[in-house]
């Protein structure tokens, strides 16, 4: 089965303020577009990926995330991020109605292809499914079979809320890097852990070379 992943990307210079203790004003823009840049680059190298639809009204992060191959969809609804999820699904759908939908978050930098197929081999055993985060409280990854609904529940404690809305959760071990999202300094020191892609480590060189 070959997935559609619609990857939501907030206006880079309100991006990832969570971050703030670890990060600037001036360099969480960059930061968070390494993120998405290193998401993108890794879930388009997944073999069970047909493509990736990038929902943005950020013209830069729009430009760089299509260079990479991704296509575009405007954040026409404006309305958050639930509403830009079901907003690209539709025009995914609208374009192919038959294809699996997958909403994976942008701040996934660790992010390993294997990994990534792993999951969506085991979340198309079922018509919605879901990962939690590495904190055992959100959500990274959201898929819907063909035909059926995306119905994105994202925000404070969205496993529980996907969960109550009838998707499976999947567990599954050995996919650390799909659960690792970045908000804090905490989790960007468990992503480096990881290993992150080569814009997130460039990033973050110059961070820790600028903290010394």
């Amino acid at each position: 089965m070959q997935w559609t992943l619609v990857v939501p990307v907030k206006t880079l210079a309100r991006a990832k303020s969570r971050l703030s203790d670890t990060a600037d004003d001036g360099v969480r823009p960059g930061l968070a577009l390494a993120f998405a840049l290193d998401t993108v680059a890794a879930a388009l190298a997944c073999p069970a990926v047909a493509d990736v639809a990038v929902v943005t009204d950020d013209a830069r992060a729009a430009r760089e995330l299509g260079a990479l191959g991704a296509g575009v969809v405007p954040d026409e609804p404006g309305g958050g991020l639930n509403a830009a999820l079901a907003h690209g699904a539709a025009a995914v759908r609208a374009a192919r109605p038959e294809s699996p939908v997958a909403a994976l978050n942008a701040d996934l930098p660790a992010l390993r292809p294997a990994e990534l197929a792993r999951v969506l081999d085991a979340a198309a055993q079922f018509p919605r499914a879901f990962l939690p985060d590495a904190a055992g409280i959100g959500t990274t990854l959201l898929a819907a079979a063909p035909g059926g609904e995306l119905s994105p529940a994202f925000g404070s404690d969205s496993r529980a809320r996907h969960r109550a809305s009838g998707a499976v959760e999947l567990r599954l071990g050995a996919v650390d890097s799909v659960r690792q999202d970045v908000d804090t300094g905490g989790d960007l020191r468990a992503a480096l852990a990881l290993g992150v892609g080569p814009r997130t480590a460039a990033v973050t060189a110059r961070l820790l070379i600028a903290g010394q």
